[in-house]
């Protein structure tokens, strides 16, 4: 049976999404104890034909204290989870990841997009892998004490304490994730490392120069010590205008000129679900938009005219047809089954062994 892993995405109903209040400032970014999943969500997962899917919990940015919020989170989404035990079991390992698979469940995978939620306790690493976590990011796009994020001007690498980190998480078996982080910051982790690491969400900026996207440099490196690109279908996939499908391909196929087959899958940062009303949409985009301006942690070029997904590859047939668009480019279906899924097990595979 083929798997289908999106090593970044979500599970949330898009149209159950309520524009952020901007005054709020506790709110945590993007995540929350399953409040935007239901069961069409869930529905349109499994039609899609996903098997695992690594999620964002807890503290990305915001006033809330960092690691209250995500232990906080945790717990809500254990009990979201053993709620529905047909259709979502955690994942702790890749055995999980096939018993999902077999059973018609999708597999849940707890992951962070920042790691201020530490404080400056690496022994916290451990305390979140007991919890379940199994991916842990560096850094968002702004600077924090393990490093600096894709935004910041001054790009001065992984520090000290986040060289510490890097080490612990991999002592520790979590996977370690790149996405966001500097070019240095990137470079810095990727030779300390003696694990295969990822990056799970992004875009190359060779095809696209914008930096939330990863230089060839960081491409090579990553797929020279064993690591997996996750490509997103996301704004910054082109430099102006709305992205579809062709940006996706083209930024594929450079990641798999650079890195490799083996070293290429998908990380879209969205979910399976259609959008119903794209006028309430696009408030809600607005909305998020200024927030995540007015916090500092947005990116260059985000607009509420850009959706975030891509318009001729989205519901719950965006995998399928992408299979169907790489196939009819000349791409063979055990390459295509790798992008799919296959590298990401094979990469947790080793990072979680």
């Amino acid at each position: 049976m083929k798997i289908v892993i999106n090593a970044l995405g979500v599970l949330d109903n898009p149209n159950l999404r309520t524009p952020p209040d901007a005054e709020d400032r506790s709110v945590m970014a993007y995540t929350s104890t399953g409040q935007n999943v239901d069961d069409r969500a869930l529905a349109d997962a499994r039609a899609a034909g996903l098997s695992v899917v690594n999620i964002t919990l807890g503290h990305v940015a915001g006033s809330a204290e960092p690691f209250e919020a995500t232990v906080g989170d945790i717990a809500g989404w254990d009990a979201f989870i053993r709620a529905r035990p047909a259709a979502l079991r955690k994942v702790y390992g890749v055995a999980d990841m096939d018993a999902a698979q077999a059973a018609g469940q999708i597999g849940v995978v707890y992951g962070f997009q920042n790691t201020e939620m530490l404080g400056r306790d690496v022994d916290r690493i451990a305390l979140f892998a007991k919890l379940g976590v199994r991916v842990i990011q560096l850094t968002y796009n702004g600077r924090n004490a393990v490093g600096c994020g894709a935004t910041v001007p001054d790009d001065d690498g992984l520090s000290g304490f986040g060289a510490e980190v890097v080490e612990r998480l991999q002592a520790e078996a979590l996977l370690v994730d790149l996405s966001h982080s500097s070019e240095r910051t990137c470079l810095d982790a990727l030779r300390l490392a003696r694990r295969p690491l990822a990056i799970t969400h992004s875009g190359c900026r060779a095809v696209a120069d914008h930096p939330r996207n990863k230089s060839d440099a960081e491409l090579r490196l990553l797929a020279e010590r064993g690591g997996v690109v996750g490509l997103y279908f996301m704004p910054y996939l082109r430099l102006a205008g709305q992205p579809l499908a062709d940006d996706l391909i083209a930024h594929l196929e450079h990641a798999l000129d650079v890195c490799g087959e083996d070293h290429v899958g998908l990380g879209t940062d969205g979910g399976t679900t259609a959008i119903d009303d794209m006028a309430a949409y696009r408030a809600m985009l607005a909305a998020e938009t200024e927030l995540r301006r007015s916090m500092g942690i947005g990116a260059p070029g985000e607009t509420p005219d850009i959706s975030l997904f891509l318009p001729d590859l989205c519901g719950p047939t965006q995998f399928t047809r992408l299979a169907e668009l790489l196939a009819a480019r000349g791409h063979g279906e055990a390459r295509i089954d790798k992008i799919l899924g296959g590298n990401f097990r094979r990469l947790m595979q080793e990072a979680w062994a």
